[in-house]
C-alpha cells in the first residue's frame, strides 16, 4: 500500500486522522461515484468483487443508509469520529442506529436468510455492539432468525474477560455489563443455538447451556492464518452437528 494521497493532504492543510491508503481510497472513491450515479450498494459490492476477483459472494445488510451513533459522556458522536478520531476513548452511555427501523434488508441479505440452501449461520468474533447489532437492528432481521431453518453459532470476541482486538470488553464495562464470554452469549440468546468459546473460559459451559445455548469449547485465539482457518473448519463442523440434532428434516 502507499500513502501519498494522505500525506499530501495533510502537507495541504486537510483533515488526516482518518488515514486510508491509496487502494482504499481508489475504492472508496470508485463506490461513491457509482452510488451517485443511481447504483445500488448491493451492485456497486458485486461489481467491485467481480473486479477484484473475489469469489465468495459478499451482500451487504441494506441498500439503505443505516449510521452508527455513539452516545458518550460528552454527547453523540459519529461511529468513525469515535472509533478512529478518538480512538474509542470517549466513555460510552449507549449506541444508536439511525435509519435501521426504515431501512429493508438487501434483497441478497434477505434471499439468503430465506434460502432453503441455507446450511447455517456464523456471527463472527466481532464486537456485539459495534459490529453485529446494527446488522440485527434492521428491519426484520431478528424476526427472521428467530424463525430460521437452520442452526446458528456466534463466536465468542471476550476471552477471559478480555477483548483480544477493539474496544468490545471496554463497551461492554460502559455500558454497565460484566465483560465475559457469557454475556456475549446472554447477549445473542434466543438469536443463536450453539456458542463457540475458548478454553480458558471451559468453566462457564455449564452457564451456557443454562442459557438454552449448546457450547463448544476449543481454541479460539487466532494467532496467524493456519490458526483462523483451524478455527473456522471446527466451527462448521459444530454446526452441521447442531444442525443433525436441531434440523434432522434437514438430511432427509
Amino acid at each position: 500500500e502507499t500513502w501519498e494521497f494522505m500525506a499530501m493532504l495533510e502537507r495541504l492543510g486537510g483533515e488526516s486522522w482518518f488515514r486510508l491508503g491509496d487502494r482504499d481510497l481508489a475504492v472508496h472513491i470508485e463506490r461513491t461515484r457509482r452510488l451517485g450515479a443511481g447504483e445500488s450498494l448491493s451492485f456497486v459490492t458485486a461489481a467491485l468483487c467481480a473486479r477484484l476477483g473475489i469469489r465468495c459472494r459478499i451482500v451487504p445488510m441494506s441498500d439503505d443508509p443505516v449510521r452508527t451513533v455513539v452516545l458518550t459522556e460528552g454527547g453523540e458522536l459519529p461511529f468513525q469520529d469515535y472509533f478512529v478520531r478518538l480512538r474509542c476513548e470517549p466513555r460510552v452511555r449507549g449506541l444508536r442506529f439511525d435509519g435501521a427501523q426504515l431501512a429493508s434488508m438487501s434483497e441478497g441479505f434477505a434471499g439468503t436468510l430465506d434460502s432453503a440452501a441455507l446450511a447455517g449461520i456464523v456471527f463472527c468474533p466481532s464486537n456485539p455492539y459495534l459490529s453485529i447489532d446494527p446488522i440485527l437492528a434492521l428491519n426484520g432481521v431478528e424476526a427472521r432468525l428467530r424463525t430460521r431453518r437452520a442452526p446458528a453459532v456466534a463466536v465468542s470476541p471476550i476471552v477471559c474477560g478480555r477483548a483480544l482486538k477493539g474496544p468490545a470488553a471496554k463497551i461492554m464495562a460502559e455500558l454497565g455489563v460484566k465483560p465475559s464470554a457469557l454475556e456475549v452469549a446472554r447477549h445473542y440468546r434466543g438469536l443463536i443455538d450453539g456458542f463457540v468459546l475458548d478454553r480458558a473460559d471451559a468453566e462457564i459451559a455449564g452457564a451456557v447451556v443454562e442459557l438454552g445455548i449448546k457450547p463448544f469449547v476449543t481454541d479460539t485465539v487466532m494467532i496467524d492464518a493456519a490458526g483462523a482457518a483451524a478455527l473456522a473448519q471446527r466451527t462448521l463442523k459444530f454446526l452441521e452437528e447442531l444442525s443433525r440434532r436441531i434440523f434432522p428434516e434437514r438430511l432427509s
